[in-house]
């Protein structure tokens, strides 16, 4: 018996977690492709694998003819050669030879070897393409073993994965040896092994940990409505309780901070706000901008999902943040467009005086007025007389007698 084979999948045996009837499938598969090569049909040959012993039998199922009877050698056997190995056997019974296919040649044995690996790395390849498709959304534990500029390679459960640079996050540092948890993204299948993609810098990067550490998300109690990140500096989550009796802040926060400081922990000290989710935009919008933002107003615009905040004159910088992102990701959250205005410039928008509004204009002047394009009165004052005479109809008269109208409005 030659052996060459049979170590091959023995190996294989041990080394690749295969189904013991697809193993068996591909291993008939294989043999029944060589006896076809070798004696051109394979239809009355039987293959016999024992997965235990790692053994492989081949028999060959003949006719008993008379001696000197016999045209297809394949398919039958003579009497005479028959009985050498039982006396008892007679024309028409049916005879097993046992084939040896050590006999079959180096060449055939080296492609059936070569065959039987190949079957086996595409089945390997298929499960590994199945089970991690399975895992996408799933946070898993990798052994980083290559850091390079444009990725950083994991072993998860003996299985590489990659981190693309556009899934790292910025101001995290990655070396060889250390052990990283890290969401299974995308799963595709290349010509060689499937291409797993893992992220760190993943909305849902962050879910996972939230799931993981509050027991009242992983049950339904407390939904997340949505996650938006700025990896490595901040995120906003917002958050929805469906027992009331329950606070989903304080559920998320856990006791004296325990499982936010985890997930903060585990982000590197991203800074991570939670938010409690209202039905009303407004109350949406003072969550999302902080605890600490105090909103004088809210003036929302639903058709361009538009708002204007105004806040006092020292909280703006606080309210749009490090870098931009507390007042970026409060607009992400919120589905918003949030326009910070200070509250000086908006009660001066509030007290301007619109040239409408003025009596004793006329409706000709207050016409060349704002076809000249101003709208407020303090925008006239402001220009003054000398800009009033460059505009068609209106002279030196008629402009010292708009600046006495204006300026008497006023006083």
């Amino acid at each position: 018996m030659n052996h060459e084979i049979v170590d091959a999948v023995s190996q294989l045996m041990r080394e690749k977690n295969i189904d013991r009837d697809i193993l068996q499938e591909i291993i008939e598969g294989v043999f029944k492709t060589i006896l076809k090569k070798k004696y051109g049909s394979s239809d009355n040959f039987e293959i016999i694998f024992n997965m235990d012993k790692g053994d492989i039998e081949i028999y060959c199922e003949k006719v008993i003819m008379e001696d000197g009877g016999i045209t297809d050698p394949l398919r039958e056997i003579e009497l005479g050669v028959a009985r050498t190995e039982d006396p008892d056997l007679e024309v028409g019974d049916e005879y097993v030879e046992i084939i040896n296919y050590k006999d079959f040649g180096r060449r055939l044995i080296i492609s059936a070897k070569q065959n039987l690996i190949q079957k086996i790395k595409e089945i390997e390849k298929e499960n590994i393409y199945n089970e991690f498709k399975d895992r996408v959304g799933e946070i898993v534990i990798g052994d980083i073993h290559q850091v390079n500029r444009r990725e950083v390679k994991l072993n998860v459960e003996r299985i590489e994965v990659i981190m693309p640079r556009g899934e790292q996050v910025y101001n995290e540092r990655y070396r060889r040896g250390d052990s990283l948890r890290v969401l299974v993204k995308e799963v595709n299948r290349t010509t060689r092994e499937p291409e797993i993609t893992v992220s760190r810098s993943d909305p849902d990067f962050l879910r996972r940990l939230f799931e993981l550490e509050v027991p009242e998300i992983f049950d339904g109690i407390i939904e997340i409505q949505k996650i938006v990140r700025a990896p490595g500096d901040r995120a906003k989550v917002a958050v929805i309780s469906n027992d009331k009796r329950i606070d989903p802040v304080g559920a998320c926060v856990g006791m004296k901070g325990v499982r936010i400081q985890a997930i903060v922990r585990e982000l590197n000290n991203e800074k991570v706000d939670i938010v409690k989710w209202d039905e009303d935009p407004k109350h949406n919008i003072r969550r999302a901008l902080g605890s600490l933002i105090e909103a004088r107003e809210i003036l929302l615009n639903e058709e361009e999902k538009k708002a204007q905040v105004v806040l006092p004159d020292d909280q703006m910088s606080l309210a749009i943040g490090r870098r931009g992102h507390n007042l970026r990701l409060a607009s992400e959250l919120t589905g918003y467009d949030i326009e910070p205005i200070k509250e000086s410039e908006y009660h001066a928008t509030e007290e301007e005086l619109e040239l409408a509004e003025v009596e004793g204009l006329g409706k000709a002047t207050l016409k060349r007025l704002l076809d000249a394009g101003y709208q407020y009165a303090e925008e006239v004052l402001d220009e003054g007389r000398e800009k009033l005479l460059s505009i068609p109809g209106i002279g030196e008269k008629k402009s010292r007698k708009i600046i006495q109208i204006l300026e008497n409005y006023y006083e």
